[in-house]
């Protein structure tokens, strides 16, 4: 039982990083994009 829930455990993070990944890069392209219609730098 132990074996299962640990290796539960390292399969999941994976996942989260994947999912936490996945949300700064969908708000950075959308600031890029905005950015760019204004004219002005991300920076």
């Amino acid at each position: 039982m132990e074996i299962i829930i640990l290796t539960a455990y390292v399969l999941v993070w994976p996942v989260v990083v994947i999912g936490v990944l996945a949300v700064i890069i969908r708000a950075f392209a959308k600031d890029a994009r905005e950015a760019k219609q204004e004219g002005r730098s991300i920076i």
